[in-house]
């Protein structure tokens, strides 16, 4: 799909313009979610009729694998999502780094904290105007586990500064570690995924760190129900 949909990319975006663009990415990512079905997988989303609409977005979601990108783009499709990503993806990967570069995602240089707050305040800048969504692993790293990793507050902080009418939407991915617990391949049969939107919480007058423990504590008590 990722090599497929490069030259629909590409060609869209200079035949047509960037809403054109936005397309072709749209359903180059509905095709990398239900193409799980292949393998027997269970799929739902659920919760995002509770985002507020004509504001910002931050969304906070837990880090489990590649995978956790395609749901954030195809299910916050209307809000035009964009992501904080190390720069060395937006380089040689089909489509991936193409979306990167031309949907104005911030792309960081993990060797350079001035740089990567400089991206990462001009996206919240750019949300800001438009009324887009900006979406951060602030785990940093993915979990092999599912156990969801200590949020870093850096990023969500210049976020929030940049875009202050923001709404911060906890967003919550289970089940793609178990599908990937043996690696790309083989993956697993029939494993049961789910990506839910939880209650949207109002970052005015809430101290971050506040914010952020209460944002990790919602998305931690949903992956342990059953």
């Amino acid at each position: 799909m990722l090599v497929l949909f490069h030259p629909v990319q590409v060609l869209a975006l200079h035949l047509f313009g960037d809403r054109a663009r936005k397309g072709s990415v749209d359903i180059l990512n509905y095709c990398l979610v239900y193409g799980i079905y292949l393998l027997g997988s269970r799929i739902s989303f659920s919760g995002f009729e509770k985002i507020p609409d004509n504001r910002p977005v931050i969304i906070i979601s837990n880090h489990q694998s590649m995978y956790d990108i395609p749901p954030v783009v195809w299910g916050f499709r209307k809000y035009y999502p964009k992501f904080i990503s190390k720069i060395e993806l937006s380089r040689n990967l089909p489509s991936i780094s193409h979306n990167l570069k031309h949907g104005k995602s911030a792309l960081i240089d993990r060797k350079s904290g001035t740089q990567s707050v400089k991206e990462i305040f001009k996206l919240g800048r750019l949300i800001e105007e438009n009324n887009y969504a900006a979406c951060i692993f602030p785990e940093g790293t993915r979990s092999k586990t599912g156990k969801v990793k200590k949020f870093m507050l850096a990023g969500i902080s210049t976020l929030l500064r940049a875009a202050p009418s923001a709404v911060v939407v906890p967003f919550v991915i289970d089940g793609h570690y178990e599908l990937l617990q043996k690696g790309y391949f083989p993956m697993k049969v029939g494993q049961r995924i789910s990506y839910t939107v939880l209650d949207p919480v109002e970052p005015k007058g809430v101290p971050l760190e506040e914010l952020v423990a209460r944002v990790q504590g919602s998305i931690e008590r949903k992956l342990d129900k059953p």
